[in-house]
């Protein structure tokens, strides 16, 4: 596929030159679907794990990992606008099938595993208002065949996506926003918690890192600009975009730990089984109302993560294995499909037989080990080549800003390999072990 074969919105009639939200979305658009697959289940839970337990010191690491979720996005837009091919295309042809086979299928195998997770913070939701599991499942199957129905219903799924995933971000920031100005956070002490401290770095907080600076998203980044049909003469829009889009999740992120350091935070540890458990935890401060608004936010996350989670596994393993990286092409569709059926029956056979994915999500912690700092290294190495960047290959400071990043997925790597990985073994070798909490991004 060409830059001229991707579908684009720039040249529709239907935009107007007057300031609109159809002008906003001709500025901007790719970094937005990104930003929904970042804020998912994973990234409320442990976010507010983390505001609850170590109130607003932390919001430091928000920033940092947002500056560097920032960088990544911004080669990623840089590598769609400027690349003559796609990355897999690219990697395979200077490197060979081996990397982008191990690309491609690790992005898919995680993207699965994220998938399950997300249909089961969407049925935690359900399960608090429908009583009936036979109706969340229903429910669950009917939320399932509306994301697929998108993929072969629009013609143009790019255009759909913006579409929707603005209505989902719109949702999660009024209803976020309203939940923490009825907290009254301390503005002082968040101000005070921007500011790097001595406070604990643990593993909560080393998750908060991994659910922020998701590097498989940045390195999509690049085929949401191809599919917008930006070209070189579109890489500044394609900046901005990725900047807008990254203050997106820095602010969604931020009132989401400062509800929880404002409505939790006690200095006894505290400790979510899922994203609901924060609603509920939140209750007894903003009565039921507030609840059911924090689950308007927590399901727009949930449901946002749906498509384009899968869309990433399912259109970079497409590309790796040459089927394909367009919209309209079947292949991306069928394994975008696959992903979302997979995730939607481990959901289901957990929630109704008790099934136990711990399996699935020891081996998705192992892939990500591998995976993620190689996306990273991947993605800085490309858009590092002037043979593929022309005049637009990295400078000396992006390329050191992206070994910081880099260093900081092998440190994260690193933390699930000596610490994650072996606790999730032995939870799953004990029966008295208490069960693994989903994998969700």
């Amino acid at each position: 596929m060409t830059q001229a074969d991707s579908p684009s919105i720039e040249s529709s009639p239907s935009i107007s030159s007057g300031w609109s939200w159809q002008l906003v979305l001709r500025r901007i658009g790719p970094s937005l679907i990104t930003a929904c697959v970042v804020i998912g289940p994973g990234s409320i839970l442990t976010s507010s794990t983390v505001g609850a337990n170590q109130g607003y010191s932390m919001l430091w690491v928000v920033v940092v990992s947002v500056f560097f979720m920032m960088l990544f996005m911004t080669l990623g837009a840089k590598l769609g606008a400027v690349a003559s091919a796609s990355p897999c295309e690219l990697i395979r042809q200077k490197v060979g099938r081996p990397l982008a086979y191990l690309v491609g299928g690790g992005i898919f195998f995680i993207a699965a595993a994220f998938q399950a997770g997300n249909n089961i913070a969407v049925t935690a939701t359900i399960e608090t208002y429908v009583s009936s599991q036979i109706l969340v499942v229903l429910l669950l199957v009917l939320f399932n065949l509306v994301a697929i129905s998108f993929l072969y219903l629009f013609r143009n799924v790019y255009q759909m996506l913006e579409r929707i995933m603005t209505a989902f971000v719109a949702t999660m920031l009024v209803s976020f926003a309203i939940n923490l100005f009825r907290l009254k956070p301390d503005p002082v002490a968040m101000v005070q918690g921007l500011v790097p401290s001595t406070a604990t770095v643990d593993v909560a907080v080393l998750g908060l890192i991994g659910t922020t600076f998701v590097v498989a998203a940045a390195f999509y980044q690049a085929y949401l600009v191809r599919q917008k049909g930006w070209s070189i003469n579109e890489l500044s829009r394609g900046i901005v975009d990725a900047r807008i889009g990254s203050l997106i999740i820095l602010a969604i992120t931020i009132m989401l730990m400062s509800t929880a350091a404002a409505g939790l935070y006690t200095g006894e540890p505290v400790k979510f089984s899922d994203p609901v458990a924060v609603a509920e935890a939140l209750r007894p401060t903003f009565g039921s109302t507030g609840k059911l608004i924090f689950c308007f936010g927590l399901f727009s996350a949930a449901y946002s993560s749906f498509l384009v989670n899968s869309m990433i596994g399912g259109f970079v393993l497409s590309d790796a294995l040459r089927l394909g990286t367009s919209p309209t092409d079947p292949w991306p569709r069928a394994l975008t499909t696959l992903i979302l059926l997979m995730g939607m029956v481990v959901s289901i056979a957990t929630m109704l037989w008790g099934f136990d994915r711990t399996p699935t999500i020891i081996a998705a912690q192992a892939v990500t080990m591998v995976v993620a700092p190689l996306i990273a290294a991947v993605l800085l190495w490309l858009t590092s080549s002037t043979s593929v960047m022309g005049t637009h290959v990295n400078g000396p400071l992006t390329k050191l800003a992206g070994m910081i990043g880099l260093g900081i997925l092998l440190a994260i790597a690193a933390n699930t390999a000596i610490v994650k990985l072996p606790q999730s073994l032995e939870q799953y070798r004990s029966p008295a072990a208490p069960v693994v909490e989903p994998v969700t991004k």
